[in-house]
């Protein structure tokens, strides 16, 4: 396993959209071990490979309850409206509330290749939402609350 270099924000790869993993090899398997590794010494809470340079439909997220590794991942449910606070490893420093749906369900292969539903809720939904934005080349900038929204969803704490 290895340590990877994130990219930042003025990097244009983020901008770009991911392709499908169509064989789960080798180099597939040693990705996600490496995106783990960085993922966990950077101290995020998820990764998407491009994020590290690989525009490969690899996802990687732990907040808390074991790590789960997502190839193709697809949201095939969500529900409800969470406004929290999101940063970015590509993005250091930089912090915005964003409204995503309260739980989602998604769909994806797992390093075996069998597909594999994960439900997520609060932060895990936020984190299953974020990094399969990073697929398509989208940041949580680009997403972020206005005012009235911020004020209409976000629960006082």
């Amino acid at each position: 396993m290895a340590i990877r270099n994130i990219r930042k924000e003025d990097d244009e790869i983020l901008r770009k959209t991911s392709r499908e993993v169509t064989d789960i090899n080798d180099r597939i398997l040693t990705l996600l071990d490496d995106m783990a590794e960085t993922m966990y010494a950077a101290d995020g809470v998820g990764l998407a490979a491009v994020q590290v340079g690989v525009l490969r439909n690899v996802v990687v997220i732990d907040v808390g309850d074991g790590l789960i590794e997502l190839i193709n991942p697809e949201i095939i449910e969500a529900d409800g409206v969470q406004c929290e606070i999101e940063g970015c490893l590509s993005l250091p420093g930089k912090q915005s509330y964003t409204l995503r749906p309260a739980t989602v369900k998604v769909k994806a292969l797992n390093r075996e290749g069998k597909w594999c539903v994960y439900k997520g809720e609060g932060l895990k939904a936020r984190a299953f939402c974020h990094e399969l934005d990073h697929l398509n080349g989208t940041l949580f900038v680009d997403k972020a609350a206005t005012k009235e929204e911020i004020s209409k969803y976000r629960k006082e704490d």
